[in-house]
């Protein structure tokens, strides 16, 4: 049996694995492994699709090309948007949508798509 980590621990351990690895190796490993694919087809949809977004944010930020292996996934989306665990927390704190909506509004478009908040992927320690 597969362990399958909560989305926050994947997302933390994909930030840090750019961090580490940098920008273009990253990529270059996501894509040589097959592992957007490899999530799709285990049905963990939002961390292949995570995934493809890291992608496509880090190949926008890096003048590459979009690598057109993955043009089928892009058309799919979440049916449920996926916020951050913290912007949860303060809404609930507040009683209030409002960090819910402002986070919408400031996500990075390439995320976005896929219906995943995601402001700053470089903000890790």
């Amino acid at each position: 049996m597969e362990y399958r980590m909560s989305f926050e621990a994947f997302k933390s351990t994909v930030c840090h694995q750019v961090k580490d690895m940098g920008d273009i190796e990253f990529i270059i490993d996501v894509l040589e492994k097959d592992k957007i694919r490899r999530l799709y087809e285990k049905k963990w949809y939002p961390e292949s699709l995570y995934l493809l977004a890291m992608v496509d944010y880090l190949s926008r930020e890096n003048d590459l090309p979009l690598c057109t292996r993955y043009d089928d996934l892009r058309a799919a989306c979440l049916s449920k948007i996926i916020y951050p665990a913290g912007v949860i927390v303060r809404a609930e704190f507040s009683h209030s949508e409002k960090p819910k909506q402002e986070s919408w509004e400031q996500a990075i478009p390439e995320f976005k798509r896929f219906n995943i908040v995601e402001s700053d992927i470089r903000n890790v320690f």
